[in-house]
């Protein structure tokens, strides 16, 4: 029997934080599979992910494989009803309340077809930055999602109905940054996107805390204008932070 939900990661030499996400993904008691896309570590990445992962992809050409890239390769061995993707630095607490609460949601409601959750950070690597930004973003994704029905998600959680996302042709691998927000404003054209108050998702916030909330904050207003007048990223290439 195929598995409900595809956990769906990107890697690109994670082997610092990826074993600890799989742990954690694998607390969950439900029908699942995780798929690992690696967009050719060289690091330890890829002997860690075998130890826990159901499925890897591995990205072997030419140029270096996006986040929407990696997405889509691991998307395309899915099998499962819905596809969820997280990023490598991530865990979800109190893991099996929280599918259970999100298949709930689908099920429920046979307009849904993309949904996202809260994003914070791990209690012991919060700053005060950390919880403004994630505050208003949080808020934001709430008030796009669910009242405007506008779409907007972080790439740190997402859940999307596999018809849906195939019919939609993945993401948009010409997005260098910004691929996430595109894909929950393409989803919220043809069906009902959520943002789930009630459930949340912890990462490290380490772009932020390496290049500073300013420097993100004001590169995320650039390259949100970029994207909606050129649809495009304002960036040819999104520096990999580890």
């Amino acid at each position: 029997m195929d598995p409900i939900i595809s956990i769906i990661i990107p890697t690109l030499n994670e082997e610092k934080i990826l074993e600890k996400t799989l742990k954690s993904l694998r607390e969950f008691r439900g029908s699942y599979e995780i798929i690992v896309s690696d967009g050719k570590s060289t690091d330890k990445t890829l002997s860690i992910a075998r130890q826990y992962a159901d499925q890897i992809v591995e990205y072997k050409d030419e140029p270096r494989q996006t986040i929407a890239m990696g997405r889509n390769l691991g998307a395309k061995v899915a099998k499962s009803k819905y596809l969820v993707f997280v990023d490598a630095d991530v865990t979800i607490p109190d893991i099996n309340n929280f599918f259970a609460k999100a298949v709930d949601l689908f099920e429920k409601n046979n307009k849904l077809v993309g949904l996202t959750a809260f994003v914070k950070v791990f209690p012991e690597m919060c700053t005060f930055g950390d919880r403004l930004f994630f505050g208003v973003v949080n808020m934001g994704s709430y008030f796009f999602n669910n009242i405007l029905n506008s779409g907007s998600a972080l790439g740190e959680f997402q859940m999307i109905r596999s018809d849906t996302f195939r019919k939609l042709g993945g993401y948009n691998e010409k997005i260098v940054v910004g691929e996430d927000i595109e894909m929950f404003s393409r989803l919220s054209r043809i069906g009902k996107v959520h943002t789930e108050p009630s459930i949340y998702i912890l990462h490290t916030s380490r772009r932020a805390h390496n290049i500073g909330w300013s420097s993100l904050f004001f590169f995320s207003i650039k390259n949100a204008i970029h994207l909606r007048l050129y649809k495009r990223s304002s960036v040819l290439e999104w520096e990999p932070i580890r």
